[in-house]
C-alpha cells in the first residue's frame, strides 16, 4: 500500500478520533458520555495499529508525525487516571516514604558515591596529611587541623566549623538533586566529590589528633544531613536517567513524569534539614558526652531509614 492510498482509507478514522479528543479536552473523557468513551477506545486502538504500520512503511512522512501526536493525546485520555489531591498529613505519613523507598537502587548508588570516596580519601589523608590538606577547603582546615599546638577548639571555632559543614551539606543536598536531573552522572560526581572532602577532613583530623573533637561537633546532625544528601541525589538521578533511557516515550515526557515524584522527595526531605539545623544549633555546641552525641546522631539517621522501611511499603 502506498502513502496516498493509506491516507485515503485511514484519514477519516483519524479525523473522527481528533474530534473525540477535541470534545474530551485535555483530561475530561467523561464529557463524551458512555457511548463516546467506547468510540474513543475503539478509535484509539485503530489509530495505534495505523501508527505501527506507518512507522514501518512511511517513517519520514509528515502524516506519521501527525498520527504520533494524535495517538499520544488520545492515550492520555484512554489510560490516564484522575489524580486525587493528597493531604500534607497523608504525604508525611506514607506518600513521602513510599517515594523514597521506590528509589531503590538509586539510593544504593548515591550512598556508594558518597561513602566510598570518603573512606578511600579518609585513609589517604590520615597517612599523608600534608598532601591531603590541599584538598580541604580553607573554611574547614582549622577544624580538621588547628594551626597551633592546642588540639582542642574554642567554642566559637567549634560553632563556626560545625555551621560551615551544615551550610555546605544543605548546598550539596539541593545541588545534587539539580545535577542529577542532568543525565544522572553529574550528581554521582558531585556526591563523590563531597564524600572525598568529608573523608579528607576526617582523615586530616585523625592525623592531627583532632578526630574525636570533630566527630563530637558534627555527628549529632551530620548523619542525618548525609542521609538527606543521599536521598536528594538519588531522586535527581532517578529523574535524570529518564533522559538517558526514556523507554518508548519522548524524553521530555519521560522526564516530566519522573520529575514530579523527585521534586516531592526533595520537598519532603527539606524538614529533616531543618531538624539538622536545630540539632546543630542547640546540641552540637553544647558539649554533650561523646556517647550521647553518637547515640543522637545514629538515632536520627537510623530512625529515618526505619521509617523508610516501615512506612515505605506499598
Amino acid at each position: 500500500m502506498n502513502l496516498p492510498r493509506f491516507l485515503e482509507t485511514r484519514e477519516p478514522a483519524w479525523r473522527a478520533l481528533e474530534e473525540l479528543v477535541r470534545q474530551a479536552g485535555t483530561s475530561r473523557p467523561e464529557h463524551l458520555g458512555p457511548a463516546g468513551i467506547l468510540r474513543l477506545g475503539t478509535a484509539y486502538r485503530s489509530a495505534v495499529a495505523d501508527l505501527a504500520f506507518a512507522r514501518r512503511a512511511f517513517p519520514d512522512a509528515p502524516a506519521t508525525l501527525r498520527l504520533e501526536t494524535l495517538v499520544e493525546r488520545a492515550r492520555t485520555l484512554v489510560y490516564a487516571h484522575r489524580q486525587r489531591r493528597t493531604s500534607p498529613w497523608a504525604f508525611a505519613a506514607g506518600g513521602y516514604w513510599r517515594l523514597v523507598r521506590a528509589l531503590g537502587g538509586w539510593l544504593a548508588l548515591s550512598a556508594a558515591a558518597l561513602l566510598v570516596p570518603a573512606l578511600v580519601v579518609g585513609v589517604w589523608a590520615a597517612l599523608d596529611p600534608a598532601v591531603a590538606a590541599t584538598l580541604v577547603p580553607d573554611s574547614f582546615i582549622d577544624g580538621a587541623a588547628p594551626p597551633d599546638l592546642d588540639r582542642g577548639l574554642s567554642s566559637s571555632d567549634s560553632a563556626a566549623f560545625s555551621s560551615e559543614l551544615f551550610t555546605n551539606n544543605i548546598r550539596v543536598t539541593f545541588l545534587s538533586f539539580v545535577a542529577g536531573v542532568g543525565f544522572a552522572l553529574p550528581a554521582v560526581l558531585l556526591v563523590a566529590y563531597n564524600g572525598a572532602i568529608l573523608g579528607a577532613v576526617l582523615g586530616l583530623a585523625a592525623a592531627n589528633g583532632n578526630l574525636g573533637t570533630v566527630l563530637r561537633m558534627v555527628t549529632a546532625h551530620g548523619a542525618l544531613e548525609l542521609t538527606c544528601i543521599v536521598v536528594a541525589a538519588a531522586a535527581g538521578m532517578a529523574a535524570g536517567w529518564r533522559l538517558v533511557d526514556p523507554g518508548d516515550r519522548p524524553r521530555g515526557h519521560a522526564l516530566r513524569d519522573a520529575a514530579r515524584p523527585a521534586v516531592l522527595v526533595v520537598a519532603g526531605t527539606a524538614p529533616f534539614l531543618v531538624l539538622c539545623g536545630v540539632v546543630e544549633g542547640f546540641v552540637s555546641p553544647a558539649g554533650w558526652p561523646a556517647v550521647a552525641v553518637v547515640a543522637l546522631g545514629l538515632g536520627l539517621a537510623g530512625g529515618y531509614w526505619a521509617l523508610v522501611r516501615r512506612l515505605g511499603r506499598a
